[in-house]
């Protein structure tokens, strides 16, 4: 028999969330974070002008670049937009983080799905990435905590 976790409220979920901003110690780690802002600053031009419908489309279409299945990849793309974010000029919302993420991992040949999720009452969204099913750019409770709204 297993205990029952405890509900996370919203800002211990925050607390939770496997952030990397520990300094880059290798170029690879540099040019990762380098070029995880400025995907960030497309992403967030794209949402600006075009609009959540926009930016959906753009990751719907973003190319899955041949096969991969390198945990240190995914692992390298989370810290990287997790170090751009950081350093970006103004708060990197979730949604810009996931679909900046989405965008990395595919482009590197992992086959990584934006998930926006919601709760119901009180009403909040939140998006993260999975790959295989798996929570890789926030807490695995994320999955259990908000209801799967779209999967792209």
């Amino acid at each position: 028999m297993s205990v029952a976790e405890p509900a996370l409220e919203r800002d211990q979920i925050e607390e939770l969330r496997p952030r990397d901003l520990s300094p880059a110690r290798t170029l690879g780690e540099r040019l990762t974070a380098v070029g995880a802002f400025f995907a960030l600053v497309l992403v967030d031009g794209v949402t600006r002008i075009g609009g959540f419908h926009r930016l959906h489309g753009w990751v719907r279409r973003a190319p899955r670049l041949g096969r991969s299945e390198n945990p240190a990849t995914v692992q390298r793309i989370c810290s990287g937009v997790d170090r751009a974010a950081a350093y970006y000029f103004k708060k990197a919302w979730c949604l810009q983080r996931s679909a900046t993420t989405t965008i990395l991992l595919r482009l590197a040949g992992i086959d990584a799905e934006m998930v926006i999720g919601v709760e119901k009452i009180p009403f909040y969204a939140h998006a993260w990435v999975e790959v295989d099913g798996m929570v890789v750019n926030d807490h695995p409770v994320v999955k259990t905590r908000y209801a799967e709204l779209e999967r792209c």
